[in-house]
């Protein structure tokens, strides 16, 4: 896996770095700030030597409020194919919402201190490069506790809410049966169901599941 890492500290982009190379993946280029990071990833498609994903910080120079974010959702925009996945230090509804809307591939919104479960950080890292998603349970929370507020997620029923949140996640039906202390059949069934209250048919095929996330993001 090729990697692009933005972070402003030095410690964490140097850390980030350490464990991931460490894992036997390609770090192919550390940046401390948005400019750099747009510029580094043109250099690298002009080269036909784009990463598979990026990991950036939400905020970073010169103003340190949302350069980060915005140069995560502009990749996203002109490189589709890459993977992205921003850290953040708390919750930031409006960044997660504009980077998760659009583009059901590759994304991913974590709090930065999930990168200290190294496991789990790795794994979000390594599932939104391959283009599935990574949502931290901090930010599914606080997003799905807002759409409760609106019409499009009124049919499911609570237990259904908690496989979407366990969804957005990125967890496996096979994960969410463990969690939940139920067996694989009853998570099928749960996330039929799902797939059926949103109106989701089957020729959307396997982004269903992120497409069952952003259909409220979007509504």
């Amino acid at each position: 896996m090729r990697v692009v890492i933005a972070e402003d500290s030095v410690l964490l982009r140097e850390g980030l770095t350490r464990l991931l190379t460490d894992l036997g993946h390609d770090v192919v280029a550390g940046v401390g700030d948005a400019e750099a990071l747009l510029k580094t990833v043109a250099e690298l498609d002009a080269e036909q030597a784009l990463p598979d994903v990026v990991v950036a910080d939400v905020r970073m120079p010169p103003t340190h409020t949302d350069e980060g974010v915005r140069a995560a959702v502009r990749l996203r925009k002109d490189y589709p194919g890459i993977g992205v996945l921003v850290l953040s230090q708390y919750v930031e509804e409006q960044y997660a919402t504009e980077l998760l809307a659009g583009s059901s591939r590759g994304v991913g919104y974590l709090l930065k201190d999930r990168v200290a479960e190294v496991r789990e950080f790795v794994d979000a890292v390594v599932r939104v490069a391959q283009g599935g998603t990574a949502l931290d349970p901090e930010v599914v929370a606080q997003l799905l506790g807002r759409s409760r507020k609106q019409d499009v997620l009124a049919g499911l029923t609570p237990r259904e809410r908690e496989v979407l949140g366990l969804m957005a996640e990125g967890r496996t039906n096979s994960a969410i049966a463990r969690q939940l202390v139920v067996s694989d059949g009853a998570v099928e069934k749960h996330v039929s169901n799902i797939f059926l209250k949103l109106g989701l048919s089957p020729s959307d095929g396997d982004h269903r599941r992120v497409l069952a996330v952003l259909t409220y993001l979007n509504s």
